[in-house]
């Protein structure tokens, strides 16, 4: 503990590039304090010192929800966990990113057109993918809660009858648009987030962040595609034999 507090920012972001992140959601920028030391930073914005030091060790131990956990769960609630993911995105991992790349200044002339393009490019990916966000949740996510629903406790009506009209689960599926390609864009600037011995580490961090979300980015299809969409399939069926045999009663 006392080696941490008397790291410098600098020092304790060089050894992680993760902890950037780590003292981002406590309200520090670590390039507003490259010379202080944790212990001087958390004194200076009354932080809780061993807050901050059990959140920066766990870096380390960062586990996954695996897909094992989340192929014994239930349509709906796989669901929910997916729009928790999204929350995530919207709300904590994008306004960081997008801080690092407003937070980009003098660097390294290898890198000066690079973070000017980012900085135009960034806010039209966040608008495109938040809008991606909201449509899938507004349409594959609430069919899926609403045929839930219907399974458990509703008589057939004309209104469920008619959203399984309206959608279905094998279009969402061939239609849904795969997150890896969201980031091909930000790769391909970044040369696959490889940057050189001379790079700062500002921009170091920042390669490392695009990096993460990509990666999360792409577990995340992979539970809707592998997991999501064969529950939902599984869901539609059942709803559509439910409506079959209430009709043998009538």
């Amino acid at each position: 503990m006392d080696h941490l507090l008397k790291t410098t920012i600098t020092d304790l972001v060089s050894e992680n590039h993760v902890r950037a992140s780590v003292l981002y959601y406590f309200g520090v920028k670590f390039y507003d304090y490259k010379l202080e030391t944790l212990e001087e930073v958390c004194s200076k914005l009354g932080l809780d010192a061993l807050s901050v030091i059990k959140s920066l060790e766990l870096v380390l131990d960062e586990k996954e929800t695996t897909q094992n956990q989340l192929k014994a769960y239930p349509p709906e609630l796989v669901t929910e966990y997916l729009k928790h993911a999204h929350y995530v995105f919207i709300k904590k991992r994008l306004p960081y990113i997008g801080q690092l790349i407003d937070g980009v200044k003098d660097v390294n002339f290898r890198y000066k057109s690079l973070s000017s393009d980012l900085k135009s490019i960034f806010p039209m990916f966040v608008e495109d993918f938040i809008h991606h966000i909201y449509e899938e949740e507004d349409t594959m996510f609430t069919y899926v809660e609403r045929l839930s629903k219907f399974l458990v406790d509703e008589k057939p009506s004309s209104e469920i009858y008619y959203l399984m009209e309206k959608f279905s689960v094998q279009e969402f599926a061939l239609e849904h648009e795969v997150h890896e390609s969201e980031m091909e864009g930000f790769r391909k600037f970044t040369n696959n987030y490889q940057y050189c011995d001379e790079a700062d580490l500002h921009i170091k961090v920042l390669f490392t962040e695009l990096e993460r979300f990509e990666k999360d980015l792409m577990i995340h299809a992979k539970i809707e595609n592998e997991i999501l969409f064969p529950k939902a399939l599984q869901l539609e069926r059942l709803a559509k034999l439910k409506f079959y045999d209430f009709s043998k009663l009538n």
